[in-house]
């Protein structure tokens, strides 16, 4: 990401969420930059899914604004989800299809080429190393590994200009965890963005450009690990500080 050219990908602005009478978002302010890895860590339950479904537009919100690129997702919500490509934490998808059935039904739905669908998918079955016949086999055979990899696939099969991924590393074996990772830097490289919650702190310590921790539904800090690459190994300590009772 270039620090002279700084356009707005994402950009949330006093974002507040409630279910019922119990608040989870209180004026969430993110904003993520075109060609940005970001980062976005927490534990269970303080608002990291809730926040991305608003983005995505899945989940009303009750006061703010969400933009993408440029877009307000109120009023724009289809032009949004056209640009969006979404992995949730649990694999979703329609099982008793084949994975070859499911791809082409996601490519259906966002109007891909029939030459663009046929390159993308042996770009992305190289990549995730699936093999062809498994394509051809009901999802509701496969491992969780397999159907989380059909999903990252399904993803990324109309060339999305923002790549959203919510624990994407659940049930990946570190072959394809490592094969995810020099996937979303190479996917940065032109030009996307890609927002990415995880509980591996790792992982988002050593890919992100910045990386926000939110605890309670509010976001404690957000840091530049790009301009202050030490932080890369103070991310989990700053992190687990945080979540006993105390910051650093």
């Amino acid at each position: 990401m270039s620090d002279q050219i700084l356009t707005s990908s994402i950009k949330i602005t006093n974002l507040n969420k409630s279910y019922n009478k119990k608040q989870v978002l209180f004026d969430i302010n993110l904003e993520v930059y075109e060609g940005e890895l970001f980062g976005f860590i927490g534990k269970n339950g303080v608002g990291k899914s809730t926040t991305i479904e608003c983005v995505l537009g899945s989940k009303l919100f009750d006061t703010g604004e969400i933009l993408v690129e440029g877009l307000d997702i109120k009023e724009k919500p289809i032009e949004v989800k056209k640009m969006i490509g979404y992995v949730a934490s649990e694999p979703t998808c329609y099982e008793d299809m084949s994975g070859i059935q499911y791809l082409q039904f996601i490519a259906s739905l966002y109007k891909v080429n029939p030459q663009i669908f046929i390159k993308n998918l042996t770009f992305l079955e190289k990549k995730f190393e699936f093999l062809e016949e498994d394509l051809y086999r009901e999802i509701k055979e496969y491992s969780h590994g397999m159907k989380q990899k059909v999903c990252l696939m399904a993803s990324l099969i109309h060339n999305p200009k923002i790549w959203i991924l919510d624990e994407p590393t659940v049930g990946l074996d570190a072959m394809s965890t490592n094969e995810l990772s020099l996937l979303m830097k190479d996917y940065v490289k032109h030009g996307n963005t890609c927002f990415v919650a995880s509980h591996n702190i790792d992982l988002i310590a050593k890919l992100c450009d910045r990386v926000a921790i939110i605890k309670d539904g509010r976001i404690f800090n957000i840091y530049d690990l790009k301009r202050e690459p030490s932080l890369r190994n103070r991310i989990e300590k700053i992190f687990l500080k945080l979540y006993e009772g105390n910051s650093e």
